[in-house]
């Protein structure tokens, strides 16, 4: 969350944050006046309690000197002190846990440079990468979800029998690539610095808190026990949405030190969103489904080296498509399209020919995003309690988190396999991804198996 000293100090800049991420269940002028009340009410208490020390030092001495009726005057007063000051410090710890629920509720503020936009048709392309060398594609690409059925390698209708719509089998050849890409990831960044972490998949309300996905996205998540109706408790588990959030807590309500700082950690996991999005063309096949493989990469840096890691982690990231040989874009996006926690943040999308887009390149086809690389500053560091001691003798301070993915398995797959399809129907297995699949070059499919792959026999 942003620190009271920054919604004290500069109210017109978090007013203009929430303006400018389309923030509109929150109302500013009500939190500045519990802020204000909740600081008279704290500086009152200071007060009666310095005062109510001073009655009681002065007690003793009026009894010494035998000054009874003047003594008991202070115990009078003291007694009224007292009573006030609990009526004080109540109401106090009233508004602070109200004004903690709804400062939990303000986004991070965007950094200066970002760009101003509604939307994200109002993102800033920065670069593309890949296209001045590209291979030769069939006339006709086909689409990854034909594709995969012809070669069935995926299989979205057992999918739907076994799950409901939005999941899917990765099947032989296409399970063996998911597998490959995901050991590729990791060790392409362990190459890089990063330390690998295994986490657990359920996490707890208090996790889900401290990376910012809660209380506003609780409607994504699902839920172990219970409804989305009925409030949640610290403790309810949820299916973790991205490996961001058991990693980033891994050091929740720590200090670090100096020496320990940057930390890079890289976790591979399912991810489970309720989020369906429309139906249709777009969505259709793996690009956006229930539950998906990633590689996340998470940091903890000191705050004076934020802006630098942000640019390295942007570099990591696309180090995998780049030995991929997949072309791809970096956006930037506008204040309109910065989610809730991110102060920065870029999307790397890769190319995939096989359906052609009104947002698409010239060349056709469409852009999938398969990494946001994200800048939070404090945002998280708050929120989740992560501070370092910059000299032992020095006090606490919050580090920076940063993160990105490394990328989402499945729209890599998407691009892979119409990227690299063949005239006959074939997939190249890209170079660096061979020594994964026991030397495999090239994707040839299976037999499907089972009375429907020859029809009812009538």
């Amino acid at each position: 969350m942003i620190s009271r000293q920054t919604l004290r100090e500069e109210p017109e800049r978090v007013r203009d944050a929430l303006d400018s991420k389309g923030v509109d269940d929150v109302d500013l002028d009500e939190i500045l006046e519990i802020y204000d009340e909740w600081r008279d009410l704290k500086a009152e208490g200071d007060d009666l309690r310095h005062e109510r020390n001073e009655v009681s030092r002065k007690i003793g001495e009026l009894k010494r000197e035998g000054e009874e009726e003047e003594a008991q005057e202070a115990i009078d007063r003291s007694s009224e002190l007292k009573e006030r000051l609990e009526e004080v410090e109540d109401r106090a710890d009233e508004l602070e846990n109200e004004l903690e629920e709804r400062m939990m509720r303000i986004p991070m503020l965007p950094d200066d440079d970002v760009p101003r936009g509604a939307d994200e048709s109002e993102n800033v392309e920065r670069r593309r990468e890949g296209f001045d060398d590209l291979r030769d594609l069939p006339d006709e690409v086909t689409p990854h979800y034909d594709l995969g059925e012809e070669l069935d390698i995926l299989d979205f209708e057992r999918g739907a029998k076994v799950s409901g719509g939005g999941y899917y089998f990765a099947k032989g050849e296409g399970a063996r690539l998911e597998h490959a890409l995901i050991q590729f990831f990791l060790e392409t960044h362990r190459e890089q610095g990063y330390t690998d972490v295994f986490p657990p998949i359920p996490v707890n309300s208090r996790s889900m808190e401290g990376t910012g996905q809660f209380p506003k996205f609780t409607e994504d998540a699902y839920r172990l026990e219970g409804s989305h109706d009925e409030p949640y408790d610290d403790d309810d588990l949820w299916l973790l949405p991205t490996a961001e959030v058991p990693v980033t807590n891994l050091h929740r309500d720590e200090i670090l030190l100096d020496d320990d700082l940057p930390l890079k950690y890289q976790a591979y996991s399912p991810n489970f969103r309720q989020e369906a999005g429309e139906h249709g063309t777009e969505t259709r096949g793996i690009v956006r489904v229930h539950q998906f493989n990633k590689v996340e990469m998470v940091n903890f840096v000191r705050p004076e080296e934020s802006d630098e890691r942000f640019e390295g982690l942007v570099s990591e990231a696309e180090s995998v498509l780049q030995a991929l040989g997949l072309p791809y874009r970096i956006l930037e996006m506008c204040t309109g399209d910065l989610g809730f926690t991110q102060a920065k943040k870029y999307d790397i999308e890769v190319w995939a020919p096989g359906d052609d887009m009104a947002d698409g390149p010239e060349q056709g086809g469409r852009w999938l995003e398969v990494s946001s690389v994200s800048n939070f500053r404090d945002f998280q560091a708050r929120r989740a309690g992560i501070q370092y001691r910059p000299e032992q003798h020095e006090s606490a301070e919050y580090l920076h988190t940063l993160n990105g993915s490394g990328v989402a398995v499945p729209r890599v797959l998407v691009a892979i396999l119409e990227y690299y399809q063949n005239d006959d129907g074939t997939v190249d297995v890209p170079e660096p991804l061979q020594p994964y699949m026991g030397g495999q070059e090239v994707i040839e499919g299976q037999e499907p198996v089972g009375e429907s792959a020859v029809g009812d026999g009538n």
